[in-house]
């Protein structure tokens, strides 16, 4: 198992999908995606959330091609995208993003980004040069609990991040490990006790997972991914219009967060963004999974769009 999966061994690693897929050169790493619709239509850009390829969106892609010109991308480190050892932060992700809006998309564009991709998202909505975001949705976005000594409420020690440590120590970088039964046989008892459910097949990793570059999992559990992107700093200087849906959460007797983003957090997240001067639709979905577009790709096209041309009254 060790080194199996990864753009160096494809065929064992991707299958098809129903777009094709092409290649962007940021100078640094290549950027895997898809594009539909017409270049007559606004530009949107899709970012998958950790673990997650461009193809989480593919059945929201065909509901939102008629509306928008769509560009769904693979992150460094996962998908087909290129793996950049020891270069995964917010920061070279962000960047990352900022060159493929200006040499594949050739245009502003609104970005809509799941959980790390919503902290994308905001960063974008904040960092990118002046004009080329239009707008930016959050999608159940973990700012705040993603990091590891946040200002406002828990950690992502007291969230998701232990399974990210599972995830690196029994896979590690760039699957060097790849101890996949270790992992299986372990999780449960590393991981808080919430997390039991999460299914596990003990055949081999599901197929996001082996588009996965486990050292993004190592960054997030250390901190080293938001070391130079402090989340209040960023929401402070957030420059567009936002778009924050915000999924299943609660937190336990222990104070555990099971989902993306406290209410409180959440709260924060709007206070910075409006004190930044910019409008803030906050909705809220209680019962729905972390991704909208993965559960209910309708309501998630439907949300976005009409958000999106209410910004042009």
């Amino acid at each position: 198992m060790v080194g199996r999966y990864g753009p160096h061994n494809p065929d064992e690693t991707y299958v098809a999908h129903a777009y094709a897929e092409q290649l962007f050169d940021t100078g640094e790493v290549k950027l895997n995606y898809a594009t539909a619709g017409d270049a007559s239509n606004p530009a949107l850009l899709l970012v998958p959330g950790q673990t997650e390829s461009w193809w989480g969106y593919e059945t929201a892609i065909g509901l939102l091609k008629d509306r928008f010109q769509v560009f769904a991308v693979d992150l460094r480190g996962q998908g087909r995208s290129g793996r950049t050892p020891g270069r995964y932060t917010l920061d070279n992700m962000g960047n990352d993003l900022v060159r493929f809006i200006q040499g594949a998309i050739g245009r502003p564009a609104i970005v809509s980004g799941l959980s790390s991709g919503g902290v994308l998202s905001a960063w974008l909505s904040a960092y990118a040069p002046p004009g080329l975001v239009v707008a930016a949705h959050y999608e159940d976005p973990p700012l705040f609990s993603s990091q590891t000594n946040p200002a406002f409420g828990p950690s992502i020690r007291q969230a998701i991040g232990p399974m990210f440590a599972v995830y690196a120590k029994y896979l590690g970088d760039q699957w060097d490990v790849g101890n996949w039964a270790g992992l299986v046989a372990n999780a449960r008892s590393e991981m808080h006790p919430w997390m039991a459910a999460l299914p596990l097949p003990a055949d081999g990793p599901p197929q996001s997972l082996k588009e996965y570059d486990p050292e993004w999992a190592r960054a997030f559990w250390t901190g080293s991914v938001a070391a130079s992107c402090d989340h209040v700093r960023m929401l402070q200087a957030v420059k567009v219009p936002v778009l924050f849906t915000h999924h299943f959460r609660r937190v336990d007797d222990e104070g555990l967060l099971m989902g993306a983003i406290t209410d409180g957090q959440a709260q924060k997240v709007r206070e910075l963004v409006e004190g930044a001067g910019q409008p803030f639709d906050y909705r809220s979905f209680p019962a729905m999974g972390h991704s909208m577009h993965g559960q209910d790709p309708k309501l998630f096209a439907d949300t976005l769009s009409e958000w999106a041309a209410a910004l042009k009254a």
